[in-house]
């Protein structure tokens, strides 16, 4: 099997004039962030497209979602964030979390920031 490669751009994501700022549950099982597509609207923040993902319980469903930059305890990230229905907590996932150089603590119930983050 041989190497696949692929061309790749990559720019700064803009500012808008208002953030979508709330207390946010973090979840390791979830590959992505979410919140509230009506809150996530009204800062300022739209889709930019849409995928399937599968549900806890084993169900697909279809979100659509956005590439924002995303601020915690003093580190900056981007990811993708998902529309979610109005009445969802908001949700920090996995890839947010790792990306900015965190792991849980679940004896501690925080975050534990890492020495480096890894590149494997």
């Amino acid at each position: 099997m041989g190497l696949t490669f692929v061309d790749v751009a990559m720019t700064a994501l803009g500012k808008v004039p208002a953030a979508f700022a709330a207390s946010f549950l973090v979840d390791t099982g979830a590959t992505d962030s979410m919140a509230p597509a009506s809150a996530l609207r009204r800062s300022g923040i739209e889709p930019v497209g849409r995928s399937s993902y599968q549900l806890a319980h084993g169900g697909w469903h279809e979100y659509e979602f956005a590439l924002v930059q995303i601020e915690f305890l003093g580190e900056v990230t981007a990811g993708r964030v998902l529309f979610g229905p109005d009445d969802v907590p908001p949700l920090l996932g996995a890839t947010a979390l790792e990306s900015a150089g965190f792991v849980v603590d679940p004896v501690n119930e925080r975050l534990t920031r890492l020495p480096a983050i890894p590149m494997y």
